[in-house]
C-alpha cells in the first residue's frame, strides 16, 4: 500500500524541518523537497497535500525562489506559509508590497472559525509573525480568513481550489494553536488518515531489510549513541547473526558509557549479533597529545575512528552491506532534502571508510527525525537509558575539553558531567531540558580548599532548551540545583576548584563548546 505523504516545498525557510516534524506529529508522513525539484517528480509522489515554506526573499524581486504555477492544479491542497503565502498570491495574480509596519514576534490575530483551517481555534489567538512584505491585494478567488492590526490578510483561502495561505508561522511553538491549525490542514482539508505510526514503520523496515540482505553479511559501526544503537537493533531483529557490530571506544565517552553499550549489545545482552569492542583509548590520547585547535581535534578523532574501524573490518573480510545511522536532519542538512544552507556533509564521525569492502549502504533511519528514532527504539525494546540518552557529538568529550586532551582531563569532565546529569534527573528536569552537560574550560584560577591555596581548573555547566537544536535558550535551572551540583563537583572531582554556569543562547553561542 502506498504511504500517504505531505510534501514540504522548501524556499529557504529556517523552519523547514520544523514544519515536517509538526506534520509527522499528526501521524502523517512528510518529506522536504527543494523548490528546485522538478514538477514531474513532485507530481509522481501523488502527495495528499503540499506546504510552501517561508524564506528570506521578496517574491517579486528578479531571481527570487519560485515554482511553476502548474503546482496549483496538481489536485492536492496547498498551504503557503509566510513567503510561501506571498508567492502563492504573487503567482495567482495578487499583489505583494513592502509592509507599512513590519511585524515580528507574537501578534494577536483574529481568525474566521468557519474556515476548515481554524476549526476549534480561538477567535483571537497569538501567532508568530516575521515579515517585511505583506499581501496588499489578494489573488482572485481568495477570501480573507484572518487579520491582525497591521496585516489585513493574515490568512486567506480559496476553498474551490483547496488553497490556503498564512502570513504567520503555525509550525513554531510561539503560535499558540499552530499545531491545531496544521492538524486541521492535514485532516480537514487534505483528508489524511494519519497512519504514520512507529510500530508499523519498525515492522515494515524489518521486513524490507530482511528481503534486501538475504543471506548477506552486514557490518555496523556502533558508537553507542541513539541513532547507531537503534539502527543496530533494527538490523539485529532483521538478520540476526549476519550482523557484526564494531564498537570503537575512543576513550572520549561519558562515564561508564562503554560498559553500558557492551551490556546491551555484547554477548551477555539480549541481542544476537556479533559484537566487537575495540578499546582504543590510549591510541586516541596519543594522537591528540598537544593538539588544542578544535577543528584539528575533530579531524584527528574522525580520521582515527575510521582507521580503527577499517582495521577491524579487514579482520572480518568482505561484507555485503555497511550500516549507517543517518537520520532525516542529516539528509536535509547535507543539502539533499531541502533548500536551506548546507550545514554538514556527512553523518558519521569521519565520513565513509575508504578501504572497507562492501557493496551497498543501508540507512534504515534516514526518513526519521530524532524524536522518531527514540520512539522506534522504544518499539524495539531498547532500554530507556540508551533511548533517552542526551545528544552526544561524534568527537565526544574531545570537544567538551577546551585545549589539549589528556586521560586526566577526560576523567575530570566525565565525573563532573555525571554529577550534573544526576542532579538534573534528581530535580525532575531531565525530561524538560533538551540538552545538558559539563565541559572543562582551559582556565585555571586561585582557590582555597581546607587550609591551602589551590590553582585548579574551572568546570562550565551547560543546559539548554530547544525544539530543533537550530536555536536554543539557556535553561533557567534553579539556584538550588546549581548550588548542589557545584558543591558536589568541587568536593568530588580532583583538580577543580570553580564551577561556572553558561547563560548564553544559540545564537550567538553554539550548544557545544568547540
Amino acid at each position: 500500500m502506498k504511504r500517504e505523504t505531505v510534501v514540504v516545498l522548501d524556499f529557504g525557510g529556517q523552519y523547514n524541518q520544523l514544519i515536517a516534524r509538526r506534520v509527522r506529529e499528526c501521524g502523517v508522513y512528510c518529506e522536504i523537497y527543494s523548490y528546485k525539484t522538478e514538477f514531474e517528480k513532485i507530481k509522481a509522489l501523488q502527495p495528499k497535500g503540499i506546504i510552501f515554506t517561508g524564506g528570506p526573499n521578496s517574491c517579486y524581486e528578479p531571481g527570487a525562489p519560485t515554482y511553476t504555477p502548474e503546482i496549483f492544479d496538481i489536485g492536492a491542497p496547498i498551504l503557503g506559509i509566510c513567503y510561501g503565502s506571498q508567492l502563492m498570491m504573487h503567482l495567482l495574480g495578487g499583489k505583494i508590497s513592502k509592509a507599512p509596519v513590519r511585524e515580528y514576534g507574537k501578534i494577536e490575530v483574529t481568525v474566521d472559525r468557519n474556515s476548515k483551517l481554524f476549526t476549534d481555534v480561538s477567535e483571537k489567538t497569538i501567532c508568530w509573525m516575521s515579515h517585511n512584505d505583506y499581501v496588499s491585494e489578494m489573488a482572485p478567488g481568495f477570501t480573507a480568513i484572518a487579520h491582525s492590526d497591521n496585516c489585513p490578510y493574515a490568512a486567506m483561502e480559496n476553498t474551490q481550489r483547496k488553497l490556503y495561505a498564512t502570513q504567520f508561522h503555525p509550525e513554531v511553538l510561539h503560535t499558540q494553536e499552530g499545531q491545531k491549525m496544521l492538524s486541521n490542514f492535514v485532516f480537514n482539508v487534505c483528508g489524511c488518515a494519519g497512519d504514520w505510526r512507529m510500530d508499523s514503520f519498525v515492522e515494515q523496515s524489518i521486513t524490507a531489510i530482511r528481503e534486501k540482505v538475504g543471506d548477506g553479511k552486514v557490518l555496523c559501526a556502533l558508537s553507542g549513541g541513539v541513532d547507531s544503537s537503534v539502527a543496530a537493533v533494527l538490523l539485529s531483529k532483521a538478520v540476526g547473526e549476519q550482523l557484526t557490530c564494531v564498537f570503537v571506544d575512543h576513550g572520549l565517552l561519558r562515564k561508564n558509557e562503554g560498559d553500558e553499550v557492551e551490556a546491551v549489545f555484547g554477548p551477555d545482552g539480549p541481542y544476537k549479533l556479533n559484537f566487537i569492542r575495540v578499546n582504543a583509548q590510549e591510541r586516541f590520547y596519543s594522537k591528540l597529545a598537544g593538539v588544542t585547535e578544535p577543528e584539528s581535534k575533530r579531524k584527528i578523532i574522525g580520521e582515527e575512528f575510521i582507521r580503527v574501524f577499517e582495521e577491524e573490518a579487514k579482520k572480518i573480510g568482505a561484507v555485503d552491506f555497511l550500516v549507517q545511522g543517518t537520520i532525516y536532519p542529516d539528509v536535509v542538512e547535507s543539502g539533499v532534502g531541502g533548500e536551506s544552507t548546507v550545514i554538514k556533509s556527512h553523518h558519521n564521525v569521519g565520513g565513509l571508510p575508504e578501504h572497507v569492502d562492501f557493496k551497498e549502504i543501508i540507512e534504515p533511519l534516514r526518513d526519521l527525525f530524532k524524536d522518531e528514532v527514540r520512539r522506534a527504539g522504544r518499539e524495539l525494546g531498547i532500554p530507556d537509558y540508551l533511548v533517552d540518552r542526551q545528544p552526544f557529538p561524534g568527537p565526544g568529550l574531545g570537544i567538551r575539553i577546551i585545549g589539549d586532551v589528556t586521560a586526566e582531563k577526560v576523567a575530570m569532565v566525565q565525573e563532573a558531567d555525571a554529577i550534573w546529569r544526576e542532579e538534573i534527573a534528581a530535580a525532575g528536569l531531565d525530561k524538560t531540558i533538551s540538552q545538558y552537560f559539563a565541559a572543562l574550560t582551559n582556565m585555571h584560577s586561585v582557590g582555597v580548599m581546607g587550609d591551602g591555596r589551590t590553582y585548579d581548573y574551572a568546570i562550565a555547566l551547560r543546559a539548554v532548551t530547544t525544539t530543533d537544536f537550530m536555536t536554543a535558550e539557556s535553561a533557567q535551572v534553579s539556584w538550588e540545583v546549581i548550588e548542589k551540583t557545584t558543591n558536589r563537583i568541587v568536593n568530588e572531582v580532583k583538580h577543580v576548584n570553580r564551577v561556572l554556569y553558561d547563560c548564553t543562547g544559540k545564537p550567538p553561542a553554539t550548544i557545544e563548546f568547540e
